[in-house]
């Protein structure tokens, strides 16, 4: 442990950068005067929380953390300007910038998504799984669920439509749905072997995944978004609650 908290402060100081390759298990041995073994437990320590990675012949090296995020309680809010989506807001991109992977299929609403949207167990959805970049970089997965009986025969039915200035917002705007709240709840935890493949995780990075749903002006449940997954040591969101006398 102390051998991992000095590693980790000459990381954090700069004085190792990011790529930079750490020096070898003897270096390191001779330095501390112990065993590779203490060393490599050093390592696995920093290893887990994500400051280094190690590769086949290529050592072991400080790791590349993308720049913090911050999700902003006001990004569903409609904004006038150029196109975007609370995504590129997040993420603080032009539409240029933004890169959307994308598959459609229809599914049946198991258990879980039957209490989400408060609605019959098989009743029928769209889920519509995405990946997001910024640029070339993958920041963020998601499938997000809506009903079929909403969106049949419309443009939203249709991937090729996607990005779709405005997101979820404004799809449901354009088949008459007003949407009045959207309400989202967090979890973290470590990403299964398909998140960190997607996001490009190294091991140890844990990854921040919630759960939105937008809710028509009747109270009726028109979307739900389960999991939204993010990287969780680069994201921050931010809540603002105005309290009235």
């Amino acid at each position: 442990m102390r051998i991992a908290a000095e590693l980790r402060r000459h990381i954090a100081s700069g004085e190792f950068s990011a790529g930079d390759q750490l020096p070898t298990l003897p270096a390191l041995s001779e330095h501390y005067r112990v065993s590779e073994t203490t060393i490599r437990n050093a390592l696995a320590l920093l290893r887990n929380e994500g400051l280094i990675e190690t590769r086949a012949r290529a050592g072991t090296r400080v790791r590349h953390v993308p720049p913090v995020h911050r999700m902003a309680a006001d990004r569903y809010r409609t904004k006038p300007g150029a196109p975007a989506t609370p995504y590129t807001r997040d993420q603080g991109i032009g539409w240029s910038e933004y890169r959307l992977d994308k598959r459609f299929e229809r599914v049946q609403a198991t258990p879980t998504l039957a209490s989400l949207f408060e609605c019959e167990v098989g009743e029928r959805l769209l889920a519509r799984h995405f990946v997001f970049h910024d640029n070339e970089t993958p920041t963020q997965m998601s499938t997000s669920y809506v009903r079929w009986s909403d969106v049949e025969g419309t443009p939203v039915s249709d991937p090729i439509n996607e990005p779709w200035p405005g997101g979820t917002r404004a799809q449901m705007a354009s088949l008459g749905i007003r949407v009045t709240r959207i309400t989202e709840s967090f979890t973290r935890g470590m990403p299964t072997e398909d998140e960190a493949k997607t996001l490009r995780i190294g091991n140890g990075v844990p990854v921040l995944r919630y759960t939105r749903r937008h809710i028509a002006d009747n109270g009726r449940i028109v979307e739900v978004a389960h999991p939204i997954v993010r990287r969780g040591d680069t994201t921050v969101v931010d809540f603002v609650i105005d309290l009235q006398a």
